[in-house]
């Protein structure tokens, strides 16, 4: 007898090897299942199914007219049915007490049709999980380990923001482009000041758009890792939002760019994408400074097989447009002016030789930002850079 092959064997013991078909919910299915669950919670807290009343919450009876409604819906029941671990559908109906508002008219006034065509396809006070989902990852704060790093980083754009060097601006959109919430950068949302401390990759989302994770800091010492496009939520419905501008040096030692300037380069701040474990781990403050003649683009262009960059791709952080500067004296004075948080980092050329790149420093980028203006107004030999505080300090 042919010995039998595992799939074959299966099959003879009545195993079906078919994979499950990945099951998706329609939007209505979605408010549905949200529903319940918000149902589903009050028991669990309250050790109860929700009842009518008049001296019940308006929720609660909201609650009960759902549920009464569920049981009689045959496809709700199918489809909540898996996930009804307590038996809430088939539980006895809870006695109704007197009420001044009948159940439609309660309906009504939470904004539902009532009547026949009151079934949840009308429900507007029922969040869809995904929304839920959103909603949560912005409230869950936790303790940041390390906001001694980032507290100079708050105190320095509150000192800007009072002396006019940054602003507070209200988005102009109807809503907040992801492209705005990128590393580096500052917000108010919940009267809270907010700065995207580190960001992942891109990535496509079951529903097909792109998204990323981002760390946010707060000034209250808290920290969130939360998507892009979660925080991007909770700007747009915050009325008191608000996206703090960058610090603008314009043309150096000018306020702008005259007829007979002659550009003389651009001071860029790089960051690397390379997998080395401390870059990793310090990636939103290891910063590439450094000044060119050229475009930036073709200055990077070959980074990955270039042991100055590390071997690795780099993302362009900000550029600063020189007019009528010499680049190297420039580009020694930055380097010298942050000297304290030059770091020691290798990387081996073709040959197999070590090489020092020399323009890597871990500071962050509004410190960066702080020496281009004292450059540009003349005051940078009025301050030095304490690496222990991460910022500039007067001599």
């Amino acid at each position: 007898m042919a010995e039998l092959s595992d799939l074959e064997l299966l099959a003879q013991l009545g195993v079906d090897m078919a994979p499950e078909a990945k099951r998706t919910l329609t939007p209505l299915q979605e408010r549905i299942v949200a529903g319940f669950e918000d149902i589903q919670r009050f028991a669990a807290e309250h050790g109860r199914l929700p009842q009518h009343g008049d001296d019940r919450d308006i929720f609660e009876r909201l609650y009960a007219v759902r549920l009464e409604q569920l049981r009689k819906m045959p496809e709700a029941r199918e489809l909540l049915s898996p996930i009804d671990n307590a038996g809430i559908l088939d539980g006895a109906t809870p006695a109704a007490a007197p009420s001044a508002l009948d159940d439609d008219a309660l309906l009504a006034e939470l904004g539902i049709a009532g009547g026949a065509e009151a079934d949840i396809t009308r429900l507007r006070h029922v969040s869809s999980r995904a929304e839920k989902r959103a909603a949560e990852e912005i409230a869950n704060r936790e303790p940041c380990p390390d906001f001694d790093t980032f507290s100079p980083l708050f105190e320095r754009v509150q000192a800007d923001l009072k002396a006019g060097a940054r602003q507070a601006k209200v988005f102009e959109q109807t809503e907040v482009t992801l492209a705005e919430i990128q590393l580096g950068n500052f917000f108010i949302v919940g009267g809270q000041l907010a700065y995207i401390a580190a960001s992942t990759e891109d990535f496509v989302t079951q529903y097909e758009r792109k998204d990323r994770r981002v760390r946010v800091i707060y000034d209250n010492g808290t920290e969130a890792t939360v998507l892009s496009r979660s925080f991007q939520k909770a700007l747009y419905r915050d009325d008191t939002a608000r996206r703090i501008t960058e610090l603008s040096a314009g043309p150096l030692f000018g306020d702008v760019a005259e007829p007979d300037d002659l550009a003389s380069g651009t001071i860029y701040v790089l960051r690397s994408k390379s997998a080395h474990p401390y870059v990793d781990q310090h990636r939103e403050l290891i910063h590439k400074i450094g000044v060119t003649g050229q475009p930036v683009a073709s200055r990077i262009a070959n980074a990955r097989n270039d042991p100055t960059f590390l071997l690795a791709d780099v993302e362009i952080v900000a550029e600063y447009k020189l007019y009528n500067i010499n680049r190297s004296k420039l580009e020694g004075l930055i380097h010298r002016a942050l000297a304290p948080a030059r770091l020691d980092l290798s990387a081996g050329d073709r040959f197999g030789r070590s090489v020092q790149p020399r323009e890597w420093f871990l500071v962050p980028l509004a410190a960066i930002n702080e020496l281009v203006t004292r450059i540009s107004d003349g005051t940078v030999t009025e301050f030095r850079y304490d690496r222990d505080q991460a910022r500039f300090v007067q001599v």
